[in-house]
């Protein structure tokens, strides 16, 4: 027995001393390769989050610059311009000639015409005597030559009446086709009566009685005549029809002139004194027994219409020390003060139409300012894409400007947009 335990114990010495050294090697690295934590969670979660980190911090980045490079794309800018304007007092003599004047000032005549009624309460009845009238064509069917008819020029009416002619007239004489000559000309009873109202009738001229003439001119009336009287009616005092003319002739040349104004063309100015009242009649339409007779205006106005232009223009260069010829204009022109000459009254002479004015001399006076006009649209193109740092020198090239400011956004950017539609000019003209 003792020795069979004497052989165990020297096996297994053997088997101990028999471990590879290679095995025992490895463990000994294995041990002092596994790095030993106090937390290895801990370390883990750190790790995490440091890249987590820098992967937003390179995420921001990234936007900023997407954002920086995409606001260029949205690029807009806004250019506030006050304009040059110059305050002065003007009181210019000026001329003008009708229709076309190449080196100098021109003006148009406008004319319209039109009437005004009003109903005024008769007064105390009184002996009145009244013409019928009326209107009447006469006809030349004798030749080729005019016939000069004078005024009060005594027609025979088919009813037996004998009228007058109220005007002289001339009849054109037989047309080249052989249709007759013709004209419209006013007539009155050659007495005071209602005998002389008529339906429509035929004339004839009573002076070429027993000539040949006397055949070949005719009349017909152009429509009823009517109005005469004779007896003791209700009349307008002389005072209340004057007052009623006056106040008559007010209103239409009011609103003659604001008709006027409806019509004329943009770019053309009439003035308020420049327009002028013509009275072709005034009249009371009498009627027998009425509480009221109706008074009636009848007028032309005419007036004298100015280039806006042309007129702005010609003022600049009077009252502008070395004005260039530069686009301006007057805001408040129409208020200015249009007269004639100290002493007259109406650019027409006695004898002479309004038609008839070829030239005319006047004054224009107030308060007055000169704009300049500003050309955004060039501008606009001279500012495409140029650096902000170039305003001010861009904008000296242009005279007619008293200041002006810029406006980018976003506010960081340092060029203005190469599109046109990103850049807006508002100019600053007073009203």
């Amino acid at each position: 027995m003792a020795k069979n335990l004497f052989q165990d114990m020297v096996k297994a010495k053997r088997t101990q001393r028999e471990i590879p050294q290679k095995e025992i090697l490895k463990k000994e690295i294995s041990r002092k390769e596994i790095p030993t934590y106090p937390n290895v969670q801990e370390f883990r979660q750190q790790d995490r989050k440091n890249s987590h980190s820098g992967l937003w911090f390179i995420a921001l980045i990234s936007i900023a610059f997407f954002v920086f490079a995409l606001s260029f794309f949205f690029a807009k800018a806004q250019v506030t311009v006050n304009p040059k304007i110059q305050d002065f007092p003007l009181n210019e003599n000026l001329s003008a000639i009708k229709d076309i004047n190449p080196d100098g000032l021109a003006f148009d005549l406008v004319i319209i015409s039109g009437d005004e009624t009003e109903q005024v309460p008769a007064g105390a009845e009184q002996d009145v005597s009244i013409n019928a009238k009326g209107s009447v064509f006469i006809y030349n069917t004798f030749s080729s030559v005019p016939q000069k008819l004078s005024i009060n020029t005594k027609l025979e009416g088919s009813n037996g009446k004998i009228y007058e002619t109220t005007a002289s007239a001339i009849v054109p004489g037989v047309n080249t086709d052989g249709t007759p000559g013709k004209v419209a000309v006013d007539i009155q009873g050659a007495q005071a009566g209602a005998e002389y109202n008529s339906d429509p009738i035929d004339f004839k001229i009573l002076g070429f009685k027993g000539t040949a003439k006397y055949d070949k001119f005719y009349g017909r009336s152009n429509g009823s005549i009517n109005g005469g009287f004779k007896g003791k009616s209700p009349v307008i005092s002389d005072v209340d029809k004057e007052n009623a003319f006056a106040q008559l002739q007010t209103v239409l040349q009011t609103k003659l002139f604001q008709k006027a104004i409806d019509q004329i063309p943009n770019g053309f100015v009439l003035f308020k004194n420049a327009a002028f009242l013509n009275i072709d009649s005034e009249n009371v339409e009498f009627a027998p027994g009425g509480g009221t007779l109706p008074v009636t205006v009848k007028g032309t106005l005419y007036g004298f219409l100015f280039n806006e232009k042309s007129l702005t223009q010609k003022i600049a260069k009077d009252v502008i020390s070395n004005y260039d010829g530069s686009e301006v204009y007057i805001p408040n022109i129409k208020d200015l003060v249009f007269s004639l000459p100290a002493g007259q009254t109406s650019p027409v002479d006695q004898g002479t139409s309004f038609s008839d004015i070829q030239n005319i001399n006047f004054n224009l006076s107030g308060s007055a300012k000169i704009v300049w006009k500003f050309d955004d649209a060039k501008f606009g193109e001279d500012l495409l894409g140029k650096s902000k740092s170039d305003f001010n020198q861009i904008l000296s090239q242009y005279p007619n400007v008293d200041s002006a400011q810029l406006v980018l956004s976003p506010f960081w950017i340092r060029s203005l947009p190469s599109k046109l539609k990103d850049i807006k000019v508002l100019v600053n003209y007073p009203k």
